[in-house]
């Protein structure tokens, strides 16, 4: 009776990161459960409803506005869309662990951000792929044939994210095994191996990707300055933005899902939890950042902005469908 009452203690701080007896910043939250509040967990829940925020209107924006319905648009859309889940997870898990403490709850909680957050990153990889091809096949990007592999891409992305949510909560957890259990409970050593090799694989994938348009990007120089075509330089400054705001968009990337990836493969169950903490939370920047990177930034996105939220936005220049190396 006296270790389950521990075991319940133990939990109260954060149920999906595993609880250590040496770390020194949770011993307020298991001494007084019912009246302290862990900060990482207030920090995390902060970064949460700036995450919903943000994405919120970026959804909004694309969804009400006719012109933003490119293939494009449509992937920043699902970018969007899985950061704003991914916000609403941080947010329904501070709410549920100083509320309802379940093991249902914990696993259905850890589900959720497993399946928000692989789809954010997955829909990073198919935003890069996109670039990839509007770059590599430019005379035929805006064809059918494009649409097609958006929408193969976007099923991909958001199956195989469900999937992966949804293993915990079908019994691939550590509930029963406490020896099993990874840095973030209730997952298992190999489910976050496993959530750890598919994001070095995108990443690396995704610097495979970057590195072509670097040698694409060269070679339209190299075109240019040999053909002195004044009306083609402009292409050639908004595919350098594109790849300028790429090279952005990685670094981002990797700066905030590299320390936890890799925590995750050599961290331990019995290790202080700050650690957890230390190397998540900058993993939910980049949900921060995306939406900065990607949308906020684009003129058309802006326009819109201004009509649906202002209506004071008068403009002549109709909307255009641009590349997204323009972007």
């Amino acid at each position: 009776m006296n270790e389950s009452a521990n075991e319940s203690e133990a939990l109260v701080p954060l149920p999906w990161i595993q609880a250590s007896d040496g770390n020194s910043s949770l011993e307020l939250s298991s001494l007084f459960p019912f009246f302290a509040i862990n900060p990482w967990d207030i920090m995390l829940c902060i970064s949460g409803t700036i995450i919903a925020c943000e994405n919120a209107i970026v959804v909004a924006i694309i969804f009400y506005t006719p012109t933003l319905r490119t293939p494009m648009f449509v992937l920043i859309g699902s970018l969007a869309t899985a950061d704003l889940l991914a916000g609403f997870g941080l947010i329904m898990n501070f709410v549920f662990q100083y509320v309802i403490q379940s093991e249902t709850v914990s696993l259905v909680t850890v589900g959720f951000l497993v399946a928000s957050f692989t789809a954010s990153v997955s829909s990073l990889l198919a935003i890069t792929v996109d670039r990839y091809l509007s770059l590599y096949n430019a005379l035929t990007y805006y064809s059918e044939r494009t649409i097609l592999w958006i929408h193969l891409m976007l099923i991909i992305t958001w199956g195989v994210s469900i999937c992966l949510g949804l293993l915990p909560i079908l019994g691939w957890n550590c509930l029963e095994d406490s020896s099993s259990c990874s840095i973030v409970r209730p997952l298992t050593k190999s489910n976050v191996t496993l959530l750890s090799a598919s994001f070095f694989f995108i990443f690396t994938l995704m610097l495979h990707l970057y590195i072509k348009i670097c040698k694409i990007v060269c070679r339209h120089a190299h075109q240019i300055a040999l053909q002195q075509h004044f009306l083609t330089a402009s292409h050639y400054v908004a595919t350098k933005k594109g790849v300028s705001t790429l090279a952005i968009i990685l670094g981002t990337f990797g700066a905030s899902w590299l320390p936890f990836a890799i925590y995750c493969v050599v961290g331990d169950h019995d290790y202080p939890t700050v650690y957890t903490y230390a190397t998540l939370l900058p993993a939910t920047y980049n949900s921060m950042i995306n939406p900065i990177i990607y949308a906020y930034r684009n003129t058309e996105i802006q326009r819109a902005m201004w009509v649906l939220f202002c209506g004071c936005f008068q403009s002549k220049v109709p909307f255009r469908s641009r590349s997204p190396s323009d972007v």
